[in-house]
């Protein structure tokens, strides 16, 4: 019998903060983004996982948002540190794990996702722990929903 672990992703600020002053520094100095590259937007923030195992299985999801609204969840394929390289396109995963709770949902209503794609991205990801002890996200929070 397998003993269950729970993950939870982690919210860092010192690297959403890395990412948003990149953007400061592009608009200050009215420069473009490079070829490729993304950058941060207002409703996004970067989130971690901390692997403290490496031979994951996927079997769920437990989603909960403090409010109604849209939360899209975008893994990137590599390690990624903000503070030393730019986070470029081809470095996001697809598909990403989107989830929401629709307007007329209670509080503690059940968060709703497209099951085949949450699938496959709980499992991509628990693929890629087998090389990394961490992996970093970009959390886009949409219609409603807060950071």
């Amino acid at each position: 019998m397998s003993a269950e672990l729970e993950l939870p992703f982690r919210p860092d600020p010192q690297l959403t903060e890395v990412m948003r002053l990149r953007v400061q520094s592009l608009q200050q100095r009215g420069q473009r983004r490079q070829e490729g590259e993304r950058l941060l937007r207002p409703d996004e923030a970067v989130y971690r996982l901390d692997f403290s195992r490496q031979s994951l299985r996927f079997s769920r999801w437990t989603v909960r948002l403090a409010q109604r609204g849209r939360l899209t969840v975008t893994a990137t394929s590599q390690l990624w540190t903000p503070d030393l390289t730019h986070l470029m396109t081809r470095q996001l995963l697809e598909p990403a794990g989107v989830f929401w709770s629709a307007q007329g949902d209670a509080g503690d209503a059940a968060v709703d996702c497209y099951e085949a794609d949450a699938q496959e991205f709980g499992e991509r990801i628990a693929e890629l722990a087998k090389v990394r002890k961490v992996m970093y996200f970009l959390f886009a929070f949409e219609e409603g929903c807060k950071f």
